[in-house]
């Protein structure tokens, strides 16, 4: 079972924004990092590649993806900006980049830049929450693309909501006439996945949240046919062949982008095979039981509350986001107040958003195998006194 160095006098209902690593992995960084200082040179030039295709490797098999088709990158922001950095040359001018008002702002981002650079714009869908069904995302997004839409961004599990899209249904329709770019930020560990089957032009996502391996590990998976005209969103050896380790131009345009420490993306095997320990059952045990408990945690807290469950259990892995009260006072930070005092007063580690705009606000809630109901019920202590 996997042992979290975690501060034992906070409650963390948090995972959803910056994971946790276990001790175990941690341990194999560590490591990794002793070996890479004693020979900087020999492990880069020597170590590096072969370890960095053990971890690709394990990736691709853990998510459904062809292995000659995915690269590491420090984050999935990092992947988005990637892919439309690529994009750019390749998309019509006065194009409309498709958006939802529930897309994670970072990315929001950029989109608006790449559409910018094409002299196009960024539309955004309106989807509901609550919400009553998965046709209800289905609907919103198909009924908003015209023959002006070059591209379509989707969240596979909603920052803000934390929600699981039907990704497949959506990809099914668009492509490969519209390419279709997923940010799966939560989704690797959450959820169960199989890219092949979502077919998604673009896939990228992070391991440092629910696989659990150390910052700085996240992939982007990118179909064959987009293989050739995608470049890192750093360009360095790789684009002139400059970096001859990679097994083919696209993986090098991405496997050595300049000097950095590289441990945490050659730690995500083992994060895999650490997590997959915790449960009896493996990986689908642990996907279960956070699934079942972070079920309990909302009702417990919507209970406290007197508000409505917002989604259908269905639609929710590990996070879930429950709707709260107008504040008193509107601020103009993403972050409500509201987080600060459960952080100082209550040691309590909980995101509360102002979403989709002021007044509005949500509360999101995590769960993983180092929480219990206490936490929860400690939570809606919190919250109805305060």
């Amino acid at each position: 079972m996997a042992t979290w160095s975690l501060d034992p006098n906070v409650i963390h209902l948090n995972h959803g924004s910056f994971g946790a690593c276990p001790n175990e992995v941690l341990d194999v960084q560590a490591g990794l990092r002793s070996e890479l200082e004693r020979n900087p040179v020999a492990f880069m030039l020597h170590t590096y590649q072969p370890l960095l295709e053990q971890n690709r490797a394990a990736v691709a098999s853990f998510v459904g993806a062809d292995a000659d088709g995915l690269v590491f990158v420090p984050n999935a922001t990092y992947g988005v900006n990637s892919v439309l950095r690529s994009l750019e040359g390749q998309l019509p001018n006065g194009g409309e980049i498709l958006v939802t008002n529930q897309t994670y702002n970072a990315c929001v981002n950029a989109a608006t830049v790449a559409a910018e650079r094409i002299g196009g714009s960024v539309v955004v869908v309106d989807v509901p929450f609550p919400l009553a069904s998965p046709a209800d995302v289905v609907d919103a997004v198909l009924s908003a693309v015209t023959d002006r839409t070059v591209l379509v961004m989707l969240d596979h599990v909603t920052s803000p909501t934390g929600v699981v899209w039907p990704v497949r249904d959506i990809t099914a329709v668009l492509e490969p006439d519209i390419p279709v770019l997923i940010d799966g930020a939560h989704a690797p560990g959450m959820i169960e996945l199989d890219l092949a089957d979502i077919g998604a032009s673009f896939y990228t996502a992070n391991c440092h949240k629910w696989i659990c391996s150390p910052k700085g590990a996240a992939f982007l998976h990118v179909a064959e046919h987009h293989r050739e005209h995608m470049h890192a969103a750093v360009v360095s050896h790789g684009y002139n062949d400059g970096w001859p380790e990679s097994g083919s131009r696209f993986h090098a345009q991405f496997d050595w982008t300049g000097t950095d420490d590289p441990t945490a993306r050659l730690s995500v095997a083992a994060a895999i095979e650490v997590m997959g320990q915790h449960r009896a059952n493996g990986w689908d045990g642990v996907r279960q039981s956070n699934h079942e408990l972070v079920l309990a945690g909302r009702d417990i807290v919507a209970k406290a509350l007197g508000v409505e469950t917002p989604v259908p259990n269905d639609m929710i892995g590990s996070i879930a986001a429950l709707q709260l009260p107008p504040p008193e006072a509107v601020s103009d930070s993403i972050f409500d107040e509201l987080m600060n005092e459960l952080h100082h007063t209550w040691k309590i580690e909980v995101p509360v958003f102002t979403w989709p705009h002021a007044p509005h606000r949500v509360i999101r809630v995590s769960a993983q195998q180092y929480n219990e109901l206490g936490h929860y019920e400690r939570l809606a202590e919190a919250l109805t006194a305060t």
